[in-house]
């Protein structure tokens, strides 16, 4: 899977096999829910189709983790580590962290399809 993009290539640098799996898997994921694009920022890789609708904020050794903004909080789950109201904005941050490739399972996919969804 090729990171054509120079600044997502940077972002990748020096990150784990492990997490760069993980990345890889869950663009392999949005890329079978829909026209997925993916972009870094300066401390995250921006996931959008009209507008941005995910971020992976952070890529550990043997995790990444990914942020969902949704309108409303999400609570009756088992898949959100913790779910954050925005400042300044009706969204609610819904915190992600995957370890394992079966870690995005019928669930995430699920919120990962709602998120798309609100990307269009």
């Amino acid at each position: 899977m090729g990171h054509s993009d120079q600044k997502t290539a940077d972002f990748l640098q020096n990150k784990s096999a492990a997490s760069i799996a993980l990345f890889d898997h869950l663009i392999m994921t949005f890329k079978s829910i829909g026209d997925v694009e993916y972009h870094a920022a300066k401390t995250m890789i921006a996931f959008s189709n009209r507008i941005n609708f995910a971020y992976v904020i952070q890529m550990g050794k043997d995790f990444i983790d990914i942020v969902l903004p949704f309108k409303q909080p999400y609570e009756d789950n088992l898949c959100f580590r913790k779910i954050k109201p925005v400042p300044g904005s009706d969204d609610y941050n819904h915190h992600l962290r995957i370890y394992h490739m079966e870690d995005l399972n019928e669930e995430v996919t699920g919120y990962l399809k709602m998120a798309y969804e609100n990307g269009k």
